[in-house]
């Protein structure tokens, strides 16, 4: 336990890395959270990090959960239901999640629309998803660096300022955004991955900081 905690020290406190780890790790151990699109082993992911947080996740299909899902509630729903049923969690949750989700929703307006719906006053969201400057990105790459790599992107990717100023006109308060997340150490890490990445075509440590892959956005509710 000591070394993963220096470590998330480090990462957290000295480097300051805005990733979605980080974030999950400045909530109340005991929040209600909302995981919007929670594939991957995000309820265990999320579970490992805040183990007494009361955890909703949401989905249109059981994607990549190959471990243990702890989900206290486990919803899945159609692509057509799927803002609605978000809709119907109005003012329940301290926290919303939502990584790389809004790019394949039918409605990303709504949808996020329906994510603020869901956050009591005062609550916070975690917006991640590819930067606009994607489609510009080498193709082909294991774990996606060009946009259009993921059959399941829809359209082009979410235009970074209308996702600010919906959120800013629903009176949230941006506490963190980024067009395209460039931490200097991550960056670094991808510069010097850089090359094997390439070869072998895959994902590696740092590639999406070297390139700017990720728009990110951190916001709070208004309170009432």
């Amino acid at each position: 336990m000591f070394v993963p905690a220096i470590k998330t020290f480090i990462q957290d406190k000295v480097l300051r890395i805005r990733k979605k780890d980080a974030f999950l790790r400045t909530l109340e151990p005991r929040c209600s959270i909302l995981d919007v699109g929670c594939g991957n082993n995000s309820p265990y992911h999320t579970k490992s990090i805040l183990p007494m947080c009361s955890y909703t996740g949401l989905d249109v299909a059981d994607y990549m959960q190959t471990r243990t899902n702890v989900a206290d509630d486990y919803i899945l729903t159609s692509p057509e239901d799927f803002a609605r049923n978000i809709a119907e969690q109005a003012n329940r949750f301290d926290v919303v999640i939502s990584s790389h989700n809004l790019e394949h929703c039918n409605d990303r307006n709504e949808t996020l629309l329906a994510m603020m719906i869901a956050l009591k006053p005062g609550g916070r969201i975690y917006l991640s998803f590819p930067s606009e400057a994607s489609v510009t990105f080498s193709g082909g790459r294991d774990g996606c660096l060009n946009y259009y790599d993921d059959p399941t992107h829809k359209g082009a990717p979410p235009k970074f300022n209308d996702v600010v100023q919906l959120l800013q006109r629903q009176g949230f308060h941006i506490d963190f955004s980024t067009r395209g997340y460039k931490h200097p150490y991550l960056w670094f890490r991808g510069f010097l991955n850089e090359r094997r990445s390439r070869k072998f075509s895959k994902i590696e440590t740092g590639t999406w900081e070297y390139y700017g892959f990720e728009a990110m956005v951190w916001a709070k509710k208004a309170d009432a």
